[in-house]
């Protein structure tokens, strides 16, 4: 217990020190490059208090969390989906993974013309560029958690004499959850990035929506502050992700 907490204390205070030393190098570029460059660390704080203040910019919060949840939901689900048929036939595996895998290193935004000639500006255009962000990695990590089930496992249902609907609710799925957690904390993070790309080029609202506008006025405290902003919620997803996914893994 106590060798935790000391690993706890040791990860707040390197993070604190990461954060002084940004700090200190966002204030010593600013100085350099100047005002119209680089806004100073204490102005951007106050923009993005401002920014909170403002019932404006909670429209825009409450547009980009509504389209992100709706892509996460289409991203977890679909991409589990897709991995459990592809996986559960080691044809379709040979033949699906690649194709999904060549998918994954296509740039996204090579889609977005095609998904704004087809769906326009709006919400069904973000949500359906963002989830695609983040169903492939969901079903890649799908498919591999069920390729990697021990194959003890295998022959021990058998000698059971289990079903093979018993299989795969008490071996396979048990089994395969770390993992898929794994699968789905990425996705969220790239449907997560999807959004807000997806915000900046394709909608009349949202929080990419407004970054755009910041940069379209060069208003560097701004843009600066709805960064800070989007940095922080993406790093809280991050965080709070990671630490269900360890607390699986140690389970396992």
């Amino acid at each position: 217990m106590r060798a935790e907490l000391d690993a706890r204390l040791k990860d707040v205070l390197s993070f604190l020190a990461l954060v002084v030393f940004l700090l200190i190098a966002w204030q010593a570029t600013h100085v350099v490059a100047g005002e119209t460059a680089l806004a100073s660390p204490w102005l951007t704080i106050v923009r993005t208090y401002e920014l909170l203040g403002s019932s404006r910019f909670w429209e825009h919060f409450a547009t980009t969390t509504w389209t992100f949840f709706i892509a996460s939901v289409i991203s977890i689900v679909g991409g589990i989906l897709i991995g459990l048929v592809i996986g559960s036939s080691p044809l379709l595996t040979e033949a699906g993974e690649p194709v999904l895998i060549a998918l994954y290193t296509v740039p996204k935004v090579a889609f977005f013309p095609v998904i704004l000639l087809v769906f326009g500006i709006g919400l069904p255009a973000q949500v359906v560029y963002a989830f695609l962000h983040g169903i492939i990695p969901v079903a890649i990590f799908t498919i591999t958690s069920i390729r990697n089930v021990r194959p003890v496992f295998r022959k021990t249902s058998r000698v059971m004499g289990l079903s093979t609907g018993q299989y795969w609710w008490h071996v396979v799925i048990p089994s395969a959850i770390p993992e898929v957690f794994s699968g789905i904390r990425l996705g969220i993070s790239l449907t997560f990035i999807g959004t807000i790309l997806a915000e900046m080029f394709g909608s009349k609202s949202g929080l990419g929506y407004r970054l755009m506008q910041a940069i379209g006025i060069n208003d560097g405290a701004l843009i600066l502050a709805l960064t800070l902003i989007i940095v922080i919620l993406a790093m809280a997803f991050s965080w709070v992700l990671l630490a269900i996914d360890n607390r699986l893994h140690k389970r396992v």
